[in-house]
């Protein structure tokens, strides 16, 4: 039974899919056929590559044909260009072309990224890629508000920036021709433990404080100018402005810093310019759960409260907003902020960075007085760089980036480019991959958006989890002998039917027609692979290959294997029997018969020291090793094969000396000692010098020149003399031996030499262990003398008396003074 209506019961994690796809490729087997698919919906969902076949004779009616398979197999199998395999695709719906400048009479119309709108088709698991382009334009709007805290350890701040519109101006002048400027201040929540409650503080909290005695109540957040192109207005508000006093050290600039967002209309942010909120203070913020020590446990709402006089009217109702709702609607309305602090709250300022996206921070000395140079390495450093976000980004839905920044290279996995100049593009592309089928809608929508700008890119997503061939069912069919629903080649049976094509009931006795679906008599039915259906097999699916034949016998998998891999990876697996590709023999295929692996460096089959089996060499020479067998430390040498007498080859025909020794011939000195010796026989020998040994061997000076192919060899004879020869292999498959000079034969030794030779090295190491044991004698009894001089100079005593001598008389003297409080008796020994 198969339906037309399918639930889409596969969700398959593109992980998931991947180690599907690695372990098909490992094993041979084919994802697209054990994925087991009952429909064509199912079939998209196991792979990309799977395509599903919806031609209504396709396969075999005596087996199951997977209509779900790879293209290739499917075209094999006959089903021709009758299948379904939708594509994920991108299509460009909107795409106006960037800008070069941003301040003109039509700067509404100013385009900073394109495209604008683009549609994707995605099929589950098969990517598709879009490219986007960035640009910071030339003489683009800039707002800027200044939001100052006025707390009392601001006062010098504020006094040293009664002027800073008028040189704020001057500087941004030079990179902008549209700048505007508002200004905003706040301290804190008025409650405790916040700020000063007692009545006494409620209207100058500075009571009691000798340092500066006045100040205005404590407030949360006032907007005080909108953004506006008058620098004399900005430069007058500052002046009225006066410092307050708070409790506790954290401030409440985040309830600012929000309504400064939010409230776009009151502040006055303009819609194509660059937002900046400048934010200067001397110490912590509070956050989010820290109202909670005022009793304040209503989470902030993110929304404006500025009431007529454009002041703070929740500050004493909610809680301080939270990091991630100030990012939040800092995002929305495309807001850069900037922290202007002390250099001792610069790390924790600095980490807040990685949470609010968009924002940058900078020190600021304690009176302010490097705000403007502040402002403008903080607008540099925004105007330098280009960084992606995603909004609604679908949960089913990957994205992955590649930027190219101004160096021309593309870096994966990056949605960021710094160090642009103005007027320099930075590239994107964007790869998008549905990881399934949404259990909802069939389409979603998310946005691309660089941080800070107005401009976004808007795309529609439509998952393609529908085949064509499901539009159109066609209900009781006569392809289904009317007992059915026909959809994508399968039939839909009514109750009742069942069948490829419906045509069998259910409870019709079939046992009398069931040995057809026998191989054999005693045999199982269908192999006990598959089921007796309509007196005809349909053979099981297996997550292991393909089980065919009348009788379901055959399969694709049950071949023999090598090392886990089916026929060795070079045959085809046919009915239990591996059929091997051309170059390949054996039961699995794992024999070559090539012999090109086994040659040596000389060419010759296993070094000539073995044989060449399945493309690897069988070394039969004992000790011989190596792939070629070219390694046997215990085999005989080429010299020794050369020298040994009597093995000399027939082959070696000519018989080379260096000029010095004339022509060699069978009867001359060296020839005769090498017949003597058994190093030549009679015949190897030959009448005279062929011209071809002497040519290019000596250099005149009667050394050898460099010849890498000629191998040197030396020989030592029964009387001790060595011969020096080389020998080379010739094309012709001869040996063309050279002797170097005549041989060299060394003397007895004479008894008598070696006698003095011994007898004067005794003496002569007797000898010198005694000048050795002489000289360091001498070292120490004179250092012994020099020892005893020394402590003689230093006794100092008369002559003729014993320092070791003592008096026999001692005398004491007794004092008999009485006292009546007191008595003494005091003594003493001269």
């Amino acid at each position: 039974m198969f339906s037309s209506q399918v639930s889409v019961p596969l969700h398959l994690p593109r992980e998931v899919m991947i180690w599907f796809f690695l372990f098909d490729l490992l094993t041979g087997l084919n994802i697209c056929t054990s994925g087991s698919a009952t429909s064509c919906e199912e079939c998209l969902l196991i792979h990309p590559k799977c395509v599903w076949c919806f031609k209504e004779d396709f396969g075999s009616l005596r087996s199951v044909t997977s209509r779900c398979d790879l293209k290739a197999n499917l075209v094999k199998n006959g089903c021709g260009d009758e299948f379904e395999s939708p594509a994920s695709s991108t299509q460009v719906l909107r795409s106006l072309p960037l800008s070069s400048k941003g301040s003109s009479p039509a700067s509404s119309d100013v385009i900073q990224m394109t495209p604008q709108k683009i549609a994707l088709n995605l099929r589950p698991g098969d990517k598709t890629t879009f490219q986007l382009q960035v640009r910071q334009v030339e003489d683009y709007p800039v707002d800027l508000y200044y939001l100052m805290d006025l707390s009392l350890s601001m006062k010098d701040d504020l006094d040293n920036i009664r002027n800073l519109g008028t040189k704020l101006a001057e500087e941004m002048g030079k990179l902008t021709s549209n700048f505007r400027l508002g200004f905003g201040s706040f301290v804190d929540k008025n409650i405790s433990p916040f700020s000063y409650t007692a009545p006494r503080y409620q209207t100058n909290p500075c009571i009691g404080y000798k340092l500066f005695p006045n100040c205005v109540p404590s407030f949360g957040f006032r907007h005080l100018l909108p953004l506006t192109d008058r620098v004399d207005s900005f430069n007058e508000e500052v002046r009225k402005q006066r410092v307050s006093r708070n409790r506790d050290a954290p401030e409440g600039g985040f309830d600012a810093v929000l309504q400064a967002a939010v409230c776009k209309e009151k502040i006055g942010w303009r819609k194509d310019a660059l937002h900046l909120l400048v934010f200067t203070t001397d110490d912590v913020p509070h956050i989010a759960l820290d109202g909670k020590l005022g009793g304040l446990v209503q989470p902030h709402d993110g929304q404006c409260h500025l009431n007529e006089a454009n002041e703070y009217t929740v500050s004493n109702q909610m809680d301080y907003p939270s990091l991630a709702l100030l990012g939040e609607k800092l995002a929305e309305n495309n807001i850069n902020l900037i922290f202007a602090v002390t250099k001792s709250h610069y790390m924790l300022y600095k980490n807040f960075t990685a949470l609010i996206p968009g924002t940058t921070v900078e020190i600021l000395h304690g009176d302010s007085k490097n705000i403007i140079q502040l402002i403008i390495n903080a607008y540099n450093s925004i105007r330098s760089k280009v960084e992606l976000s995603v909004w609604d980004q679908p949960e089913d839905l990957n994205l992955f980036f590649t930027a190219t920044c101004q160096d021309g290279v593309s870096y994966p996995g990056q949605r960021k480019c710094e160090g642009l100049k103005i007027g320099d593009t930075a590239t994107f592309e964007v790869a998008a991959e549905a990881r399934g089928c949404p259990g909802g809608p069939a389409s979603a929508a998310f946005t691309l958006r660089p941080v800070g700008f107005r401009d976004s890119l808007q795309v529609a997503v439509t998952y393609r989890c529908r085949c064509s061939c499901s539009a159109g069912p066609e209900p009781d069919s006569a392809r289904c002998g009317g007992k059915g629903t026909y959809v994508c080649g399968l039939c839909e049976c009514q109750p009742g039917h069942l069948g490829s094509r419906c045509e069998c009931q259910e409870g019709e006795s079939q046992s009398g027609r069931q040995h057809l679906c026998r191989e054999a008599e005693g045999r199982p039915l269908c192999s006990g692979r598959g089921e007796c259906s309509c007196n005809q097999c349909s053979c099981f699916e297996s997550e292991f290959g393909k089980i065919y034949g009348p009788f379901c016998q055959c399969d694709n998998f049950s071949c023999a294997r090598n090392r886990g891999v089916l026929c060795s990876g070079h045959g085809e697996c046919h009915c239990g029997e591996c059929k091997c590709h051309a170059g390949y023999i054996g039961d699995n295929c794992n024999c070559s018969t090539d012999i090109s692996t086994c040659l040596a460096k000389d060419g010759q089959v296993c070094s000539d020291r073995g044989r060449c089996v399945c493309g690897q060499c069988q070394c039969t020479e004992p000790g011989a090793f190596g792939e070629t067998c070219e390694k046997c430390p215990t085999c005989p040498d080429a010299c020794s094969t050369k020298s040994a007498p009597g093995r000399l080859r027939p082959r070696c025909t000519d018989l080379c000396s260096p000029p010095s020794l004339g022509h060699l011939r069978p009867s001359s000195s060296t020839a005769t000692a090498l017949l003597a010796e058994g190093f030549l026989r009679v015949r190897d020998a030959v009448a005279y010098l062929s011209p071809r040994c002497t040519r290019g061997l000596w250099n005149g000076s009667g050394s050898l020149k460099d010849d890498q192919e000629a191998v040197l060899c030396f020989y030592k004879t029964a009387k001790d003399c060595v011969m020096m020869f080389t020998y080379t292999e010739l094309p012709s498959g001869k040996s063309n031996l050279t002797v170097l000079k005549e041989p060299e034969c060394g003397t007895a030794p004479d008894a008598t030499t070696i006698l003095l030779a011994v007898v004067g090295s005794i003496l002569l190491i007797g000898i010198a262990l005694l000048a050795i044991w002489k000289l360091l004698v001498t070292i120490h009894d004179r250092r012994e003398f020099a020892k005893f001089q020394s402590e003689r100079s230093r006794a100092r005593y008369e002559m003729a008396s014993n320092p070791l001598y003592r008096k026999p008389i001692s005398t004491h003297s007794v004092d008999f003074t009485f006292n009546k409080f007191n008595k003494s008796y005091n003594g003493t020994v001269d």
